[in-house]
């Protein structure tokens, strides 16, 4: 079968492997869409960073990986044990890898277990194939009414909405979120699914301003241009907002997100950080505010974002800017959002 595989810093190819077996516990997925991550790009630049080197202490892999966590796909096949799911049924994965015997695990936090990793990363294949064998609690039934395409935003969405139940949110939130990359859009979908105050953004590129606009955002700032404290002030009667989303991770940001929020206010770390900053806890000790982490998702969430979608409160078809073959996954998908990626918000490889 084909697979785009992971071999190291700017080497991912697409090449025959043998196609994995479905045993006991496990399903067959065939991958339908997959949405390419910023997580895969920096791999892609700069790794093998989550790309295990040694073995990973679960799936015991190292690379080459196949690439792909973001993905929808048809179950091709079912272990002999499997009950729940069937041959045809169209499903959406949640990629997280833990071991179910850390103390994270054992409190259903399976986003932060000890020893985890994400199938199209540590190992377990990946959505960048014709076929993938996962366990089968991590795969999701997808309701009839929604499509693989859009059931391949499920995972990016789901990682918005973690962001959201991680934070104290009110009808009445008012919010500022840094960053409105699909992250941060995700964000916004989660916030309007669930309902808020005002949401203001900020975000440097023009395109990706637009793009705010049009899903929900009511202010967007640039933060070359606008004071983003004294404008967040402006939009909240003087008081500040309630919550900050930090989808950007930048010294400067997080510096303004302590100082957006009113007394007591809260700012949600969504970005994964690259380097240590210097951060000066004043910042926060002024107005006693919650300063929150959060990582990914769990399984719940992505239930919910199913939910939302098939319902009509989440609408996210728009997000998807673009749609390449496998066999260009390099130079029209990575190349591509590398050089261009203010022009898209999620592209999607069609397998």
């Amino acid at each position: 079968m084909r697979a785009a595989r992971f071999y190291g810093k700017e080497d991912i190819r697409v090449e025959q492997i043998e196609e994995p077996e479905c045993k006991a516990g496990q399903v067959k997925v065939k991958p339908a869409f997959v949405g390419i991550c910023g997580t895969d790009l920096h791999e892609y630049m700069g790794g093998p960073n989550f790309a295990p080197t040694t073995p990973h202490p679960v799936t015991k892999e190292t690379i080459p990986i196949t690439f792909g966590h973001e993905f929808s796909g048809t179950i091709s096949a079912v272990g002999p044990d499997v009950k729940n799911f069937k041959v045809g049924q169209h499903v959406s994965v949640q990629p997280t890898i833990y071991d179910g015997s850390c103390f994270a695990c054992k409190n259903n936090l399976e986003n932060v277990c000890y020893n985890g990793g994400f199938v199209g990363l540590s190992g377990w294949g990946g959505g960048l194939s014709d076929a993938c064998v996962i366990p089968a609690g991590y795969v999701l039934p997808l309701p009839d009414n929604i499509p693989l395409d859009i059931a391949a935003l499920v995972e990016p969405l789901a990682v918005g909405w973690h962001a959201v139940k991680r934070s104290p949110l009110k009808s009445d939130s008012d919010i500022l979120i840094l960053g409105g990359g699909p992250i941060g859009i995700a964000v916004i979908h989660a916030l309007k699914a669930r309902g808020c105050g005002k949401i203001i953004v900020s975000e440097i590129s023009g395109s990706r301003q637009k793009f705010c606009k049009h899903f929900g955002a009511d202010v967007v700032l640039d933060p070359r241009q606008d004071d983003v404290v004294k404008r967040c002030k402006e939009e909240t009667g003087g008081n500040g907002v309630d919550i900050v989303f930090d989808c950007a991770g930048v010294a400067v940001g997080l510096r303004d997100a302590c100082r957006s929020i009113k007394s007591r206010g809260t700012v949600v770390n969504v970005a994964i950080w690259e380097k240590e900053i210097p951060f000066n806890p004043n910042e926060l000790v002024w107005k006693e505010g919650h300063y929150v982490a959060c990582l990914g998702y769990v399984q719940q969430d992505f239930k919910d974002v199913i939910q939302a979608i098939s319902s009509g409160a989440m609408k996210p078809g728009g997000m998807i800017t673009s749609k390449i073959k496998l066999e260009n996954v390099v130079e029209h998908g990575i190349k591509e959002l590398i050089n261009n990626k203010e022009k898209h918000v999620k592209l999607l490889v069609e397998i």
